[in-house]
């Protein structure tokens, strides 16, 4: 497999914090790739890195070879990269058609003609309801998306993502807020959109049991650096990682304690 997405040196800074301390990650291809870590860790830091929605204090990052590091999200985007947010990030009094559907026209040469009635678009239409198909969502494509269920809100901005079709799917805890019984659903419709449309898909995610069903790979911090990397069963058999992990669970303990 190839490397399509490449972090070198990657470090960030806050005044005397490093919150990333030259990390090096090289994503391949068509993988599901998962970054882990106990609060603090810096892997939202990392990934925001990555995403081109914060600028590291120094290191660089390549997507397909070519450095991206300072170029702006939107174009990023026309790259070929898409995200989304631990907070759902969608338009709530619009119905969930014409939240894809200005997902795909944003990145067309359409995007600035307001005026045109958005029926002489046809190709952005039948991509909106093949994507609504792609993500289950398609008897509600006339429903406004603020009255949508939780579960189904992360389904329109996994849709609202996938819109302008991207390579590389960045999913910064996509789980986050949703009902225990609904976390298997959108997994299972992440892991069919990866492997039937031959996307990468980077994911950072503090449920253990989704990370260790779903990833090829896993990226795992601490402390703002690079722990451990590897297979799911050689991340679960890492004593390295079982102490991370267990030194987070005995503070959470010790702080309740004293609460």
């Amino acid at each position: 497999m190839s490397v399509i997405l490449e972090a070198k040196d990657l470090r960030r800074e806050f005044g005397a914090l490093v919150a990333v301390d030259d990390v090096n990650v090289q994503i391949e291809e068509g993988t599901l790739h998962s970054i882990i870590g106990p609060n603090g860790a810096g892997k939202t830091t990392f990934f925001n890195l990555v995403s081109g929605t914060l600028r590291p204090t120094a290191g660089r990052v390549f997507y397909k070879g070519e450095d991206i590091t300072d170029l702006p999200v939107h174009k990023t985007i026309h790259r070929g990269i898409g995200r989304s947010f631990q907070i759902t990030n969608i338009f709530p009094f619009l119905t969930v058609h014409e939240n894809v559907r200005l997902a795909c026209q944003a990145l067309g040469k359409d995007s600035f003609r307001l005026l045109r009635s958005h029926r002489k678009y046809r190709q952005y239409l039948d991509r909106t309801d093949e994507v609504l198909g792609q993500v289950g969502l398609t008897d509600k494509a006339l429903q406004v998306a603020a009255t949508l269920p939780h579960g189904d809100q992360r389904k329109l901005e996994l849709g609202m993502i996938l819109a302008p079709d991207p390579e590389v799917l960045m999913l910064d805890e996509p789980t986050a807020g949703m009902a225990a019984e609904q976390v298997p659903e959108l997994m299972n419709l992440v892991q069919s959109i990866q492997e039937t449309g031959d996307k990468t898909v980077v994911l950072v995610e503090h449920n253990m049991n989704v990370v260790m069903s779903v990833s090829d790979r896993i990226t795992v911090m601490h402390q703002g650096a690079l722990l451990a990397e590897g297979t799911p069963a050689e991340i679960s058999a890492d004593e390295r990682v079982q102490t991370a992990y267990l030194g987070e669970l005995y503070d959470s303990a010790a702080e309740e304690g004293t609460s």
